[in-house]
Parts: C-alpha cells; structure tokens; sequence
C-alpha cells in the first residue's frame, strides 16, 4: 500500500475513534466478549493439542498411510495430510499454525508447508452448524450442507493448486527433530498457544471495531443487505455471515464468505507465520481460488434447501 494513502487512512481512522468514541468502545467490548465466550474456548485447546500432536510424530504416522494418496492428488508427502485433517477440524487460523509448526519442525519443506496453506486453513464444522446454520439460516442442516461444501471446495483447490503458479520455491531448511519430552513440549505449547490465541482475539477486536466505524458511514449504511454483508464478510467472517438474508442468494454468499475467511483471517494467518520460512501469499491465493470453487457446489445445495 501506497505510505501517504496508508497514512491517510490511519488519520481517518484515528477521527473516527475520536468522535465515535463510544461506538468504538461498544465494538471493542462486543469483540472482547465473542472472543472471551466463543473463540479462545474453541481454538486455545486445538492449539495446544495440535503442536502436541506434531511433536508426538502424528505427520510422520499418517504419513505412511497417506503417502500414495497425498503425493499422486495434491504433490505433497503423506505427512502434510495431517495438516488437512487439522485444518478442517480446529478451524481457522488452526490450520496455519499448526503447518507453521511442521514447518520449524522440519517435517515439511517450507516449499510444501506453502503449498498446504494454500487449501489446509479452513473453518471447522462448530462454526457452520453453530452460527451459518443454526442462528442465520435456522437449521444445522443448512450449516451441515455449509461444511461439506467448505470440505469439498478445499479440496479442488488443494488439485487446482498442485502446480506451483510461478510462486519462488523455497529452501527445506535442514533442521534435527529432538527427542519428544512432554515436560518441555507441554509448556512450549501452553505458552506458544496462549500468544497465538491472544494474536488472534487482537485481530478479531480490530476488525470488528473497524466495521464499526465503517458502519457510521453515510454510503455504507445505506446498502442493501447483500453488498453490506459482501463487505462485511470480505473483510472479517463473522459480521459479514450475521448480516446476511436467510435466503438461496444468502446462502451462496455465506459460503463464499467462509471459503475467503475475510482479511482479518489473513492477517492473523500472516501473524502466525512469523518465525517460520513460509510466505502467505498462497494462502490469499488459495482463500480466493476456494472461494470460486464453492459457488458451483453452493448453488447446487441451495437448490435443495431452498
């Protein structure tokens, strides 16, 4: 971004919190709750288990069972399968944390571990059947059909994505795994987590606060449901899938939301790659790519639910 537009922007952000203080302070309280009710409760323990599980050698295990399969579809060993098993589980940022952590590790290249963020950084099933199904649409079903169509939309990325799109490989940096000693690999993980989930509450009260202020805007206010929600969701999930219609469009849109993750995803994506030789720049790409790829399926469920 261009330094005096950055600028700009900040000066107008900071007027903003200045003569909205209170509609910033009420965002920033709402956020502080969702992330106090909702998301350090569900990803704080998927953290600390998912580097246990890496330490433990789970890469090393499923990738004997993988191998075949994971080379011949996506061009990755049997051990970055277990980075899509996590990814679609934990939820997001779960998924580039944990390939991080091979990554330092030394159980994939960073080449590879660049390749998975490119379809293994996904939403989990809790959030689809939970908030996109139960409390926007009325029906788990519609968050069930959400989730699958999430699933498989990551998959036909993760072969889309097989060729290295003109992306600079990266080095494998040569690194000795130590002796697994759950006395040190407990606290590690504790600690390593609790950062990780803190960067990521920092990410969602940022965003939400931003929308906030953004929400005051005369032109803004004024959209018609879908374009706000479009909005929302391309920048932070959460609001953009709450403001959206339960209707047959709605329901295409929600799963393009959730396929993207929204720019608060990336950012705390990037955050988590710090220290580690991954870039996430295949990680937008790949969000993109998903999200195209989930339209088709999402009008085909959509037929049947609407």
């Amino acid at each position: 971004m261009n330094r005096k537009l950055a600028v700009t922007a900040a000066l107008c952000a900071m007027a903003a919190l200045i003569f909205s203080a209170k509609e910033a302070a009420a965002a920033c309280l709402n956020a502080l709750e969702l992330c106090g009710r909702m998301i350090i409760p569900a990803l704080f323990p998927f953290f600390v288990l998912s580097i246990l599980l890496n330490r433990l050698g789970l890469p090393g295990m499923l990738g004997k069972v993988f191998a075949p399969f994971a080379s011949r579809l996506y061009g990755i060993s049997g051990a970055g399968a277990s980075a899509l098993l996590i990814g679609l589980t934990g939820g997001y940022p779960l998924g580039a944390a944990y390939i991080a952590d091979m990554e330092r590790q030394g159980s994939i290249t960073a080449s590879e571990g660049e390749r998975l963020l490119g379809f293994c950084n996904n939403s989990g099933p809790g959030f689809f059947l939970g908030v996109c199904g139960t409390a926007v649409f009325g029906s788990a079903r519609a968050g069930a059909y959400l989730y699958l169509i999430h699933v498989g939309a990551a998959l036909v990325t993760g072969i889309l994505l097989r060729r290295d799109l003109g992306l600079p490989r990266r080095k494998a940096v040569s690194r000795q795994r130590a002796p697994f000693d759950l006395a040190a690999a407990l606290p590690a993980a504790v600690q390593g987590s609790f950062a990780a989930v803190g960067s990521v509450s920092a990410f969602v009260i940022f965003f939400m606060v931003l929308l906030r202020l953004l929400s005051l805007v005369p032109a803004l206010a004024a959209l018609p449901p879908l374009p706000r929600a479009a909005l929302f969701g391309f920048m932070e999930m959460t609001n953009g899938v709450n403001a959206l219609p339960a209707t047959r469009t709605g329901f295409v849109l929600c799963a393009a939301i959730m396929n993207w993750g929204g720019l608060s995803v990336q950012a705390q994506t990037r955050a988590l790659l710090a220290g580690s030789a991954l870039s996430a720049r295949r990680c937008v790409i790949g969000k993109a790519v998903q999200a195209l790829a989930g339209v088709p399926l999402a009008l085909l469920a959509a037929q049947r639910l609407f």
